[in-house]
């Protein structure tokens, strides 16, 4: 049903799970049944935000259908206007403490999101999830794939976010008060947008973890390695561009008028 507007008081401890989702009929049966049998062992309150972009597909009627059976389902429906968009729409609208970025393929073991849980249980702003960090392991990933990642993360270091081996994981753990003030200043709409959120976490001082995770390659990803490379890399030309502008000082904002969010 459509959601009537109010907002739901915050759990103690209850954790927020964020995935935005672009044509993925396919995949996120799997992922959401993971995320059901993690549920039944987590001792939190939990809501799951599935935050469609728009998608050509089948996603949207999935996701409203398991929703007549997972009280902690909600699909937020927006416009495609990507993957940055999609998640801000969902870190925005999120009520737990904890709110948690997680891509629709569950590419890690769903058991890696305690290692979240407990760095935000310590106290952290920000858990950052890392294929680079201490004990992180890639499984299956080309080596051109990889290569370009690392260049990538070159460019990262070299004009946006210093000392993060692996800005672009798809998961990350936010607290409460932190994903609000970061995602309202957020203006990158794409890929780029986990540079973009990093660089301003640092500049307003939040704690950061990085937390390494066990990683599994995808060859069904929906970022097109070459054109979204050239196109991310450009856009942490912007975020300077923005920083220097002042863009960053005051919020912008929440969500696109037009999205439906439904339960």
């Amino acid at each position: 049903m459509m959601d009537d507007g109010q907002t739901t008081a915050p759990s103690e401890s209850g954790l927020s799970i964020v995935i935005p989702a672009y044509n993925e009929e396919r995949r996120l049966p799997r992922t959401l049944d993971e995320i059901s049998r993690y549920s039944a062992r987590l001792g939190r309150s939990l809501e799951v935000l599935v935050c469609d972009d728009g998608s050509e597909d089948g996603t949207r009627a999935l996701v409203e259908s398991r929703a007549r059976g997972d009280p902690f389902l909600r699909l937020i429906a927006l416009p495609h206007r990507g993957k940055g968009a999609a998640v801000r729409a969902g870190m925005l609208a999120a009520t737990m403490p904890y709110l948690m970025l997680c891509d629709a393929d569950l590419s890690m073991p769903i058991e890696d999101l305690d290692r979240f849980v407990v760095a935000l249980d310590q106290g952290c702003d920000l858990a950052v999830g890392s294929r680079e960090g201490p004990g992180a392991q890639r499984y299956g990933e080309p080596a051109r794939r990889h290569l370009m990642g690392r260049v990538f993360n070159l460019f990262v270091k070299l004009l946006v976010v210093r000392g993060l081996d692996d800005t672009q994981c798809g998961f990350k753990g936010f607290a409460r008060r932190a994903a609000q003030d970061l995602f309202a200043r957020q203006r990158m709409d794409g890929f780029s947008f986990d540079a973009e959120i990093l660089f301003l976490a640092r500049r307003r001082g939040y704690s950061m973890k990085v937390v390494g995770i066990d990683w599994y390659f995808n060859d069904d990803s929906r970022v097109r390695a070459l054109p979204d490379t050239l196109r991310m890399t450009l856009d942490l030309l912007r975020i300077r561009l923005n920083d220097l502008r002042g863009r960053y000082r005051t919020a912008s904002g929440a969500v696109d008028s037009s999205e439906d969010v439904l339960s």
